[in-house]
This record gives structure tokens, sequence and C-alpha cells, in this order.
């Protein structure tokens, strides 16, 4: 018996470097790949039942490299050849660092209904009208030494202002590569993507920070993970 189609898809885009031109390197030598690999893994495991599609996003080059912005056109020929394969459904893209900056790069695609940003990394001249009707997640250690906890909450204020429901949610004890506290990032990342998808109910402060107006303070959208109620441990 077929398999049925798809009623919805999460795609991963894990990390990389600022520049970097050459080819990634292949299986476990490249360690962003392999640290998303728990995620997909958890992902998966929570949505099967419901008929969901997970797949990582495959990069041409190791880096952003300036205006040529590779991730971002690998996200796009990712979500566009899934659109021509299952069609119109929703999608809800992950990204990790230089992955989070693609990915919301790209959530102005048709497809994308939300955007999970791990670590991300946030350039204050990146635009945020493309987030405008999306839900916008970003989880950020506060010990983030890579890339900037601050960046995220300014980000996630001016996509408000766009038009974007968005949270930011902070996590103490933690490190950029979400090596410490590894588990909490699993689970929280896939008790986000199940509830954006509607498969699962999100924490209920998720929720609210998500309805809050455009012109809110981007402070009170702002959650410390363990202040939330919640079924994953740490």
């Amino acid at each position: 018996m077929a398999n049925p189609p798809p009623s919805a898809a999460v795609l991963l885009l894990h990390g990389g470097r600022e520049a970097g031109t050459g080819a990634p390197p292949l299986g476990p030598l490249n360690l962003p790949a392999v640290r998303m690999r728990p995620f997909r893994q958890a992902v998966t495991k929570a949505t099967r039942p419901a008929g969901v599609l997970v797949r990582g996003v495959t990069y041409t080059c190791r880096g952003w490299n300036g205006p040529r912005e590779d991730p971002l056109h690998d996200a796009v020929r990712a979500l566009d050849a899934l659109r021509r394969e299952a069609g119109e459904i929703p999608v809800v893209l992950v990204g990790h660092s230089m992955g989070a900056r693609a990915s919301l790069r790209a959530a102005g695609h048709p497809l994308v209904r939300a955007v999970v940003g791990l670590a991300p990394w946030c350039p204050p001249e990146d635009p945020v009208a493309q987030l405008a009707d999306r839900d916008v997640v970003l989880v950020h250690s506060t010990d983030d030494r890579v890339t900037s906890p601050r960046a995220s909450r300014v980000l996630a204020g001016r996509a408000r202002g766009a038009g974007a429901r968005t949270c930011l949610i902070t996590v103490g004890g933690s490190d950029h590569a979400m090596l410490r506290r590894a588990p909490l990032w699993h689970e929280l990342t896939t008790a986000l993507v199940t509830g954006l998808l509607g498969r699962t109910a999100l924490p209920d402060a998720v929720s609210e920070a998500l309805r809050l107006p455009p012109d809110a303070d981007p402070a009170l959208g702002t959650l410390g993970v363990d202040a939330l109620p919640r079924p994953w441990s740490s």
C-alpha cells in the first residue's frame, strides 16, 4: 500500500560559516550537520504518525558569503522542490546559527508557515518584511559567545512590528553549539514544531507571546525556558 502524501513538512538547516565557498565536508566531518541529527530524529519520531515529512537542506557552500547568500538560495531551492513534490503543504523551517539566518530570510516562501531559529545569526541589516504573517520563535542561550542573544531580541521586535508573530525563549547555562543542556534543546524544539504545526498545544506563555500586538515591548515576548511549565526535562 502506498504511503499517503505528506500533510506538512519540516526542513532543518544546520549552521555554517560567515565565509566559505567550498562544499561542506561529507558525513561525520560535517559537524554542524551532525549537530542537527538529534533534532531531526526527535522531530521525526514526534511527527511520524501525523504524516509530516522531515528533511534537511543540503548546502552548496560552507559559508553565507556576503551578498551571495548561498544558504538562502539553497533553502529556497529546497522549498521549491518540496512544492513540486508535495504541493501546497505547510512548512516549518528549523535552523541553527547560519541556518537560522537562512530560515528567517527564506520565510517569505509561500509554503512557510513558521520558523524556529536556534541560536540564530541575526545581523541588524537583515530584512524582516518577509516574516509578515509567520510565526517566528527564536531560542537563544544567554551564554552564547558566537551569536548574540540581544540581536535575537531586536530581530523579534522588528519582525513583530512588520506583522510577524514572534517569541524569544532564552536558555540559561547553555552554549552556541547547544551541547550543554542538549536534551532540553531537542525536546523544546520538538514541542515548538509540533505546536506550530497544530499537532500539539504550544505552551500557554508562547501562545500569548505570539499574540502580542505589533507595537508591544519586545521584553514582553521574551520567556525564560526554565519558567515554562513543560513536559520535557533538562
